[in-house]
């Protein structure tokens, strides 16, 4: 619909009395408002691989009243979300702030303030989240190399290692927490063989940060950025990022400007510096929503906050179990937050999000490339990875699914789920 076709406006484009004016412009506001109407999105229990459902205190962190950039109470929650980010990365990084953008931002900013051409970039490559990172180091010029496993598989330490002997690399990146795939890639080795090779490991936390120990120090992890709309329970559009001295100073030597201004990070971190470098505006209201998602994060304490993700995932595989469904991907390196199982053989994998989603406000997500149609990816994470959430994902997809002619056992996933997680005790070593 055009200006023209809501009535009064062709009027008011060709002039008219003052009077005709405003009554042509009462008109055209009630006929937008018709047109438009309130925004009133419906509720739905998001347990896809996110965004994942807010925590209240999240939300209602949003509304606080909005303050300018370089206000001083605003430069202290800035200070206050560093402190709680480097709690969250489990390091004494200076350099710990939040990139304005979603997880890829941070991913982005990494690269591209590191990456110059001509510099040989080593990516781990297991998932969809292994080629962003090819893509990206691609796009500043970098000569990409890979390590490969199949996806549903997890790196071989070893094969980085050898692949540093037969030609040193600037950076390696390696994606911690696979999306695509549900698979945990361990990195403690790879920090290790980073070192002796004198590279760089950059590391990709989007998913696990907040919901499995991201150990940043103790890993020998140099910069590491995350996303706000996963375990941390918060909505998208920040970047959490940190990153240590050794990155601070290959920034410094670069021989060519960083090829991006918004994401080059030798501004940011001077803007998020006691010198408030004036960058950009940050998000106020954003940076609200971090700082809440992060004091809860310390205030659950890792032990609590990493046993309760463990145990709703185990719940969630126990029940997928019990109704009869494959889980996907190699056992010993499952991520707790998200669950890949199989499609069952003739199931339509559109029709059944489509009414999962209609019938029972739930979402849940397939993945990408060879696995897309294949698995079903359902994501616990951050206020979601209760038992609650379980339950309500079990239920209505045994429904879902005997409806379309699977045979579930009745109630079997549920009951399954509720004894996998009582019986769950602690987190996982390491927590």
């Amino acid at each position: 619909m055009t200006g023209a076709d809501i009535p009064g406006m062709a009027r008011i484009a060709t002039g008219g009395s003052s009077g005709a004016t405003a009554k042509n412009s009462a008109r055209e506001a009630a006929a937008m408002t018709r047109l438009v109407g309130d925004l009133n999105p419906p509720t739905r229990l998001l347990c896809g691989t996110g965004p994942t459902n807010p925590d209240p205190r999240v939300l209602r962190a949003l509304a606080a009243p909005v303050l300018g950039q370089f206000d001083p109470a605003f430069t202290a929650i800035m200070q206050e979300v560093a402190t709680l980010g480097r709690e969250a990365f489990q390091t004494s990084n200076p350099r710990t702030f939040a990139v304005s953008g979603t997880g890829r931002a941070g991913m982005e900013a990494a690269i591209a303030s590191l990456v110059e051409p001509g510099d040989r970039v080593l990516v781990a490559n297991c998932g969809r989240f292994g080629d962003l990172f090819v893509d990206l180091a691609g796009r500043y010029g970098a000569r990409v190399a890979q390590v490969t496993a199949e996806w549903g598989r997890v790196i071989d330490p070893g094969a980085v290692g050898d692949a540093l002997e037969r030609e040193p690399a600037k950076v390696v990146a390696v994606v911690h927490g696979e999306t695509s795939t549900g698979m945990l890639q361990p990195l403690e080795d790879i920090g290790r063989i980073c070192r002796a090779h004198h590279a760089l490991l950059v590391v990709d936390a989007v998913v696990t940060l907040g919901g499995v120990p991201v150990r940043v120090d103790d890993w020998g992890i140099d910069l590491c950025s995350a996303g706000t709309q996963k375990c941390l329970g918060c909505p998208s559009g920040m970047a959490p990022i940190t990153y240590n001295d050794r990155v601070e100073r290959a920034i410094s030597a670069r021989r060519t400007p960083v090829a991006t201004n918004y994401l080059d990070l030798s501004q940011l971190q001077r803007y998020w510096s006691p010198e408030r470098l004036n960058h950009h505006t940050l998000p106020t209201s954003m940076t609200y929503a971090l700082r809440e998602a992060l004091r809860l994060v310390a205030e659950e304490g890792p032990h609590a906050r990493f046993g309760r993700h463990h145990r709703a995932g185990a719940a969630l595989k126990a029940g997928l179990t019990a109704m009869g469904l494959e889980l996907f991907g190699d056992p010993e390196h499952r991520l707790p937050m998200i669950t890949a199982a199989r499609i069952p053989a003739g199931v339509e994998d559109e029709a059944v999000r489509a009414q999962l989603l209609d019938e029972f406000g739930v979402e849940i997500a397939t993945s990408f490339g060879p696995l897309r149609g294949r698995i079903w990816r359902i994501g616990l994470m951050g206020y979601n990875a209760e038992l609650r959430a379980a339950l309500a994902v079990l239920a209505g997809l045994e429904h879902v699914l005997r409806s379309q002619g699977v045979d579930v056992p009745r109630g079997a996933g549920v009951e399954a789920a509720r004894q996998a997680y009582h019986a769950g005790g602690d987190s996982p070593a390491g927590a």
